[in-house]
């Protein structure tokens, strides 16, 4: 793939500093650029390496741009990271190969309904009644077991598991080895005080459209009722949301984060790397778990928590600046 500054410009829509007639092949970090990469300058401190950076071209926010000055071609938009999706949505290389087709090593219960120019790779379970809408990507040795529904166009990667009487919306992307409606953990010592009673997990796993789950991450089944993932939801690898959670819309999770069960995430909630939040627990629109947080009650639309415990971060920031000068004394 190679692109002229002028093509780049026009997709971007951005202002055009400077000419050059390299057709450009990739993207790159300022640091490691070529003289036939792209690269970007999105913080004042990427601005200090424009100077010594190599790069055919620089995107650069507009509010940044006093900060550089030289002979290399900018890119001025409004925002930089926005500009640099776009740019790798057009360098993105091709997915793997898979026929629209059912491989002959794939296993497709005769109950189940395929729709149009669906993948299915070798090694694939399809069980009873499972309903896949058109043009779906299945890699090899994926499980879809009975009475799931997959929606149009999305891809699941190898390895991942979805379990009985799962509902999966459109355009979703499920990476390597998802687990989607495994049992609840849930269990109660028994009357005898001798060990656990199970608590069975009837319920299911509903997933709206437009959902990316990342590698290794686990969407546990309902207790009774469904366990709820809202439209446009990302979530990280390694993460696992408990029995009953419900996530409104386009909540973000990063990695090694954690929801207990029956948890509430509004619109619009973000949730840092490896915090973690109590059951029962309610986290308005809008919030934001900072990482390594542990929430243990209900937190306000719009707030940023932080710690852990966590607290209102400003009020946490003025705790640790108070532990810090009695550590002084």
């Amino acid at each position: 793939m190679n692109f002229s500054i002028e093509q780049i410009t026009t997709l971007l829509d951005a202002k055009q500093i400077g000419e050059t007639n390299v057709q450009f092949t990739g993207l790159n970090h300022l640091e490691k650029a070529t003289d036939k990469q792209v690269s970007f300058i999105g913080t004042s401190k990427h601005a200090k390496l424009y100077s010594s950076s190599n790069a055919g071209a620089i995107v650069i926010s507009e509010n940044l741009q006093h900060l550089v000055s030289g002979d290399k071609p900018l890119l001025v938009v409004s925002n930089a990271d926005l500009a640099m999706a776009k740019l790798l949505a057009l360098f993105e290389p091709e997915a793997p190969y898979i026929e629209a087709d059912i491989h002959p090593l794939a296993t497709v219960h005769h109950s189940a309904q395929i729709g149009k120019d669906v993948s299915i790779g070798a090694g694939c379970y399809i069980g009873a009644n499972v309903i896949i809408e058109d043009e779906v990507v299945i890699y090899p040795n994926v499980t879809i077991l009975d009475d799931s529904k997959i929606g149009l166009k999305t891809v699941i990667w190898p390895g991942t598991v979805i379990r009985e009487r799962s509902q999966i919306g459109a355009y979703c992307i499920f990476h390597n080895n998802v687990s989607i409606g495994a049992d609840g953990f849930g269990y109660r010592p028994s009357e005898d005080g001798r060990g656990l009673i199970k608590i069975i997990h009837i319920g299911n796993v509903v997933i709206g459209n437009a959902v990316e789950i990342g590698a290794n991450s686990c969407v546990d089944r309902a207790k009774f009722d469904s366990t709820i993932i809202g439209d446009g939801c990302k979530i990280d690898n390694l993460v696992q949301i408990g029995h009953n959670c419900i996530l409104g819309r386009c909540c973000i999770m990063a990695g090694h984060s954690g929801l207990a069960g029956s948890v509430t995430l509004g619109d619009g909630v973000i949730i840092g790397g490896s915090a973690s939040i109590k059951d029962h627990t309610t986290i308005h629109a809008g919030a934001v778990i900072a990482a390594g947080s542990g929430v243990m009650g209900d937190v306000a639309a719009g707030k940023i928590m932080l710690g852990y415990p966590a607290s209102e971060s400003r009020d946490k920031l003025r705790e640790w600046a108070a532990v810090r000068k009695l550590g002084k004394n």
